[in-house]
């Protein structure tokens, strides 16, 4: 185990603060990924970190630390939305639309396309497919992310893969038609 995290275990405050500190930006990025909200992506950092903070201790080693914060960022996120869609069935429904902003505009529209796409997958398929295909993470990996068999994340890998072509595919048509 780095040295770093071995302070930080036994109760280094300035170890924490810099290994959470280096970390920062990789989980801001993925849940920006994931979510599709930049708002949700940094309030659910700062959940996560809190949570790392508080659970430091439970860090084994068993993974690299950066796979323990994602599976902590994941959980946060998934929390974050079962209790979202909680408050929305008693609220109405008017920031719904809001999550569509663009993140730059020296981005090329494909990479709009396929973020949009993404976002209307559902978590079981977005979460494995962030998780290999933009953060090369193994299957092995993330079914111990996710707490699912390996061949689960594999099948949620092709089906959601699958659906994003459709998606993609129906898109282009209707930019070709429209």
């Amino acid at each position: 185990m780095d040295s770093i995290i071995k302070r930080a275990k036994q109760g280094d405050q300035e170890a924490l603060a810099q290994l959470l500190k280096e970390h920062y930006s990789f989980i801001v990025k993925y849940m920006w990924k994931l979510s599709g909200d930049e708002q949700m992506a940094y309030e659910v950092t700062q959940e996560t970190l809190v949570k790392a903070i508080q659970k430091i201790h439970q860090y084994r080693g068993k993974s690299s630390f950066s796979t323990w914060l994602i599976q902590i960022a994941t959980y946060t996120y998934l929390d974050t939305k079962r209790q979202l869609k909680r408050k929305q069935t008693f609220e109405n429904k008017v920031k719904a639309r809001l999550m569509h902003e663009p993140i730059s505009a020296s981005l090329p529209d494909e990479w709009y396309d396929v973020q949009e796409a993404l976002w209307k997958l559902e978590d079981d398929h977005r979460i494995p497919i962030l998780l290999k295909h933009y953060y090369g993470y193994d299957y092995e990996e993330i079914a111990k992310m996710t707490k699912v068999k390996a061949g689960t994340v594999k099948s949620r890998v092709h089906y959601g893969l699958e659906k994003l072509r459709k998606e993609l595919y129906s898109h282009d048509r209707k930019q070709e038609n429209g």
